[in-house]
This record gives structure tokens, C-alpha cells and sequence, in this order.
């Protein structure tokens, strides 16, 4: 619910955790009422992205980087057609966006598409706060006619929960559409939408594929309608505990051996279709200064990370599937989650990162580049 007004910087507005945690602040962007969970990033640079990341439906996004909005929005680097984010916290918005590139400030785009956020509190306190409490449901509040702490706290804590949610219909393509590859076409692939972003198939394109963008009630007739060189699973927001269509997809293409790729939440659905539990993390990878070790090459990569859950695998040994042996290939050396599984005996692999990362880092760019490498040898 939200309203629309030029004064918003001198709007009061109030952030509550459902743990009872308040903050109070101005408002930035539309005024109303938002409810979600609260996760903060770590990134620095790169908030168009995030906010037009998918994957983060239904969440609330604390910037941990004190200074937002300074290089305002532009038209180029959106990697949706809309902002996602339920709800968006910064410390100090820029007064004045200053860059070549840009077309109004992020004040201005938040305003336009409805997003309420709260700034002028203080985001390390409560970056702090859920690192040691976890992630939790969250509401902003604004207008110069705000309710009592208590009736906000109760409606915070009466909004849906993040686990158990299956959002990936909410925000995938309704309609198949085609990417086509750049310069000569080598490869197709269907890439299934849980919540894809734009960067991804034009990665896939720059490297001569032709991409169909499949909605993610696709079946596995329809991935093989396109008769398919490869296979992908999209990142997407949501518990991958729910996500069964997505998992019963992908064992169709595990048995038919054909090249598989997934990256975040199709990661998740690797793991899943393979046997394996996911579990929800305590307050998550968000932000784009990530370590993450390629256990295949010893390689350590700064990545781009957005995800709340995990995928519960063994990273000590082979595992047996029914697809044949699988492996932990990526681990994040913060904490040792699973970042990537790979199939040893089919032509199969995933990772928990974002590997097209627009805003950067570009470090696991040859990810792509592995996945043609296995098209090749399918072919050949």
C-alpha cells in the first residue's frame, strides 16, 4: 500500500522487526506501509541490479554501504522489467545523483514504481541486529499519520514467512520468449525462468547460443519442444523446499543426460533432484565480495551472491545418486556453505553464486564457458 509524494525526505517513517527491534527514520521513496523479510547486502555498487534482481521478491534490503543513490538510475543496467525488492533501507541517500548515464534519482524511480523505504537510520546497527538474530519478517511504515508501536508489531508479525514460500511463478515470464545468440549460432538452450535476470541469457548469447526463456510451469515437453543442446535453471526467490515442478523438470533432463546448468536457486533444485535437503540459512549470502573456492581448480573467486537457503550436501566426500556419483565443487570460504555440485558420471553441474554479476565481480565468468564445453562434448 502505497502513496505517492515530492516530500517524502521529511516524511517520518518507522522501521519494525518482528522481534520488537524499531528504528525511525525519514522516508524514502513512496509512502505507505511494506511488508517482507529484512536481509541486508553487502555490495557497494551495483543497486539497480539489486533491486531489479527477482530474487529478491518479498524481501526487505538493508544496504550495509552508507552512501546509496549517488550514480541515480539509468535505463541500460535494469536486469528486469521492474524493482522486486518489497522494501528498501539506506543510511545517507544521495542529495543529487551525479553520472553521464543517468536519467532521474533513486529517490524519484523508488517513488515511481510504488517501493516504500525508510533512510536516515542506522544501517550498521541493524545490519548488526540480524546478524546475530537472523533474518527476520520486517515492515516499514511512513506518513505523517502513523499507528502505535504495538499495532505495527502486530501486523509485522502477522506477514507471511519466507520459508515455505514458493514465489517463483510471481515472478518468472508468463510467455516463452527467444534470446538469440550474437554473431554465429553454436548452441539452444531452454533456460527455465524462476526468476531469471537479464544479464544471464546474454551471457549465454555472447557465446553463440540462442536462448528460449521458458515460464517456470514449463514441463519437460516443453524444454524439448526447442529441441535443446543444453538445459538451465535461473536463479528466483523463495523456499526451494516447495519448489517440486522445478525439481520434477530437472530429473527429466538428468535422465536424459542432457548438459545441465543452474545457478542459485536451480543450484538448490540440482540438489534436491539429486537427493539432497536445503535448509535456511540464519541471515544468508547478499552482496558481491563473496570468497567462494572452485574445489575442481583450487581457484578462489570473488562472487556475487543472493540467496537464504542452502543446499545440505556432503563437502567431505563423493556422494551416490540416482543419477551416479555427485560432488561438492564450490564451498564459500566464510562459512563452508555448498556453493556448487557437480555430476561426476553426467554431464551436470550448478552453483549457489551469480556468475553474470552485470554490476561485477566478473571473476566466475568461465562458468558459461564450461557449460558450452560440455555441449561440445555431447555433440561430439
Amino acid at each position: 500500500m502505497t502513496t505517492s509524494t515530492r516530500g517524502a525526505a521529511k516524511v517520518p517513517a518507522v522501521l519494525v522487526l518482528e522481534d520488537g527491534r524499531i528504528f525511525r527514520g525519514r522516508a524514502y521513496g513512496a509512502v505507505g506501509v511494506t511488508f517482507g523479510e529484512a536481509v541486508f547486502s553487502t555490495g557497494m555498487t551495483g543497486y539497480q541490479e539489486t533491486l531489479t534482481d527477482p530474487s529478491y521478491h518479498r524481501q526487505v534490503v538493508v544496504m550495509t554501504a552508507p552512501h546509496v543513490g549517488n550514480t541515480g538510475v539509468n535505463d541500460e543496467d535494469p536486469e528486469s522489467k521492474q524493482i522486486w525488492v518489497a522494501g528498501y533501507v539506506v543510511r545517507d541517500p544521495a542529495r543529487v545523483p551525479s553520472n553521464w548515464r543517468a536519467k532521474r534519482s533513486l529517490d524519484d524511480e523508488l517513488r515511481h514504481q510504488g517501493v516504500v523505504g525508510i533512510s536516515g537510520i542506522d544501517t550498521r546497527a541493524l545490519t548488526r541486529h540480524l546478524r546475530e538474530r537472523g533474518a527476520m519478517r520486517v515492515g516499514i511504515f511512513s506518513g505523517n499519520a502513523l499507528p502505535d508501536e504495538g499495532t505495527m508489531l502486530a501486523e509485522v508479525r502477522q506477514a507471511p514467512e519466507m520459508k515455505g514460500a514458493d514465489l517463483s511463478a510471481e515472478v518468472a515470464t508468463k510467455e516463452a520468449y527467444v534470446v538469440p545468440a550474437i554473431g554465429d549460432k553454436r548452441f539452444t538452450v531452454a533456460a527455465v525462468d524462476l526468476g531469471i535476470k537479464g544479464m544471464t541469457p546474454h551471457r549465454m548469447a555472447e557465446r553463440g547460443i540462442e536462448v528460449h526463456v521458458l515460464p517456470a510451469t514449463a514441463t519437460a515437453e516443453d524444454v524439448y519442444a526447442v529441441n535443446p543442446d543444453g538445459v538451465f535453471f535461473s536463479n528466483g526467490p523463495g523456499d526451494p523446499a516447495t519448489a517440486d515442478h522445478p525439481v520434477s523438470v530437472m530429473q527429466a533432463v538428468l535422465e536424459r543426460g542432457t548438459p545441465l546448468f543452474g545457478i542459485c536457486f536451480g543450484n538448490q533444485i540440482l540438489g534436491r533432484a539429486l537427493g539432497f535437503g536445503t535448509y535456511k540459512l540464519k541471515y544468508g549470502h547478499r552482496g558481491i565480495n563473496q570468497p567462494v573456492q572452485d574445489r575442481t581448480t583450487g581457484k578462489v573467486e570473488v562472487t556475487a551472491h543472493n540467496h537464504g537457503f542452502a543446499v545440505d550436501a556432503p563437502t567431505d566426500k563423493v556422494s551416490d545418486t540416482p543419477y551416479g556419483r555427485a560432488e561438492v565443487s564450490h564451498v564459500c570460504l566464510n562459512d563452508n556453505v555448498v556453493e556448487g555440485l557437480q555430476l561426476l558420471d553426467r554431464p551436470a553441474f550448478s552453483v549457489q553464486y551469480h556468475p553474470e554479476a552485470a554490476a561485477g565481480p566478473h571473476d566466475a565468468a568461465y562458468l558459461f564457458d564450461r557449460f558450452v564445453s560440455l555441449m561440445e562434448g555431447q555433440r561430439a
